[in-house]
């Protein structure tokens, strides 16, 4: 590549429009912590499923949807804590940093694994959450 190629290459980047991701552009106030349950039930199943195959393609193509799968509760752990919890949340309920500390680092945890115990790990802290949640929502 000559160098004028690659200096217009670099201007080019630098202004490229950014793209950024939302759970919703309104924001519309809609949450639930039952979308990143519902992903962790599935790397769960993921995981069971794999350990009861000896079929090293199928292994290998649970691996990469677990991941993903893992890689989207992740997104709706981030959601809940960005954009519906608040700090007066957290005043009430202290614990809420650790639980999702402990669930963000579980799903990255269940991407590196099939140990069921770690699935289970992240769907507990996902349970912790969605009490906490649900009392937030009576108030």
């Amino acid at each position: 590549m000559h160098i004028t190629d690659r200096l217009l290459a670099a201007v080019d980047r630098m202004f490229a429009p950014s793209i950024v991701m939302a759970h919703c552009d309104l924001p519309c106030g809609v949450y639930d912590p039952a979308q990143a349950r519902v992903e962790a039930e599935s790397v769960k199943a993921i995981m069971e499923k794999y350990n009861a195959s000896d079929d090293p393609y199928f292994k290998e193509r649970a691996t990469v949807i677990k991941e993903q799968v893992a890689g989207e509760c992740n997104r709706h752990l981030d959601v809940l804590w960005y954009q519906y919890f608040t700090p007066a949340h957290l005043e009430k309920y202290p614990q809420l940093h650790e639980l999702f500390w402990t669930a963000k680092k579980t799903t990255s945890q269940a991407k590196r694994t099939n140990d069921l115990a770690v699935a289970q790990k992240l769907l507990d802290s996902i349970g912790e959450i969605g009490e906490i949640f649900w009392e937030t929502k009576k108030a």
